[in-house]
C-alpha cells in the first residue's frame, strides 16, 4: 500500500514532485470512478427501457392505473418513460457506484475500516430498496387520497406531475433510509460520537420531525407521522451500530 507523502513548503511543489504527482493521481482515480459510476448508470438505464411500460403500470396503481392521469404535451410520455427508467437504473447502479466510492477512500482506511466499509456496500443496497418499498407500500396510499380530493375537488392528475411527485417520494425517502448506515461509517471512521447521539435525541427529534414536515407530500399530521415513526426508529438503530461500530476489535 502506497504510503502518503510529506506536505511541501509552498511554492516548492513541481510537476514532477511526489506531492504534485500524488494530487495529480489521487484527481485522475476520481475522474476515472466517477466516470465508471456514469457508465454504469447509462448501462443499467438503457437496461431499465425494457420494462419502463411496466414500471409505470407499476408505480401508477397507488392512484387506481395508468388511465387515471392525463397527459397534455407531445413530450410529457417520453419524459415520464425516461425519467421512471432512469430511477430504476440509479437502483441497479447503486452497489457498484458505492463500490466506485469505497474503492476511491480505501488507501487511506486501516483494515478494520475497510472491511466495514465493504460491508456498507449491500446494506446501503438493502435500506434505500426498503426505504422505497416503504413510500410505495405506505406512504403514496395514504397521502394520494388526501391529496387528490383536498377540499372536495376532484383531482386528475398530469403524467408528468404525478411522476415527478411519485419519483421524489421514492428517491429521498430511500436515501433517508440510508441514516443508520451513515452514522454506522462515521462512527467507524470516529467522525461521530455514539455517545453524544444518545445525549441528544431531543434535537434528533426535532430534526427528523422537520424533515418529515420537509419530505411528506401532504399537510395533515397523519401522513408526516406516518414517516417520523420509521425516522425515529431509523435514528435509535443508527445510535445503537454507532456503538457497534466504536467497540474495541477482539482481535
Amino acid at each position: 500500500m502506497a504510503t502518503r507523502q510529506e506536505t511541501l513548503p509552498p511554492g516548492t511543489e513541481t510537476e514532477s514532485s511526489p506531492a504534485a504527482m500524488s494530487l495529480w493521481e489521487h484527481l485522475e482515480e476520481l475522474r476515472g470512478r466517477l466516470l465508471k459510476g456514469l457508465i454504469a448508470l447509462g448501462l443499467t438505464t438503457t437496461v431499465s427501457f425494457a420494462f419502463g411500460e411496466r414500471l409505470i403500470a407499476i408505480l401508477a396503481r397507488p392512484i387506481g392505473g395508468v388511465d387515471k392521469l392525463v397527459s397534455i404535451e407531445v413530450t410529457e410520455n417520453i419524459g415520464v418513460f425516461m425519467r421512471v427508467s432512469l430511477l430504476a437504473g440509479f437502483i441497479l447502479a447503486l452497489p457498484f457506484i458505492l463500490y466506485q466510492v469505497v474503492a476511491f477512500i480505501l488507501p487511506g482506511l486501516t483494515p478494520r475500516e475497510r472491511r466495514g466499509l465493504f460491508t456498507a456496500i449491500p446494506a446501503a443496497t438493502v435500506l434505500f430498496v426498503l426505504g422505497v418499498l416503504f413510500a410505495y407500500f405506505v406512504m403514496l396510499p395514504a397521502a394520494l387520497p388526501f391529496l387528490i380530493s383536498f377540499i372536495g375537488i376532484r383531482t386528475t392528475p398530469r403524467l408528468a406531475n404525478y411522476y415527478a411527485f411519485v419519483t421524489n417520494l421514492l428517491f429521498w425517502i430511500g436515501v433517508a433510509f440510508e441514516t443508520p448506515l451513515v452514522v454506522y461509517v462515521l462512527a467507524r471512521l470516529r467522525l461521530v460520537s455514539p455517545r453524544a447521539l444518545a445525549q441528544q435525541w431531543r434535537i434528533a427529534v426535532i430534526l427528523i420531525a422537520i424533515l418529515a414536515a420537509v419530505i411528506t407530500p401532504t399537510p395533515d399530521p397523519v401522513n408526516m407521522t406516518l414517516l417520523m415513526l420509521p425516522l425515529l426508529v431509523l435514528y435509535g438503530l443508527s445510535v445503537l451500530l454507532a456503538f457497534v461500530a466504536v467497540r474495541p476489535s477482539k482481535s
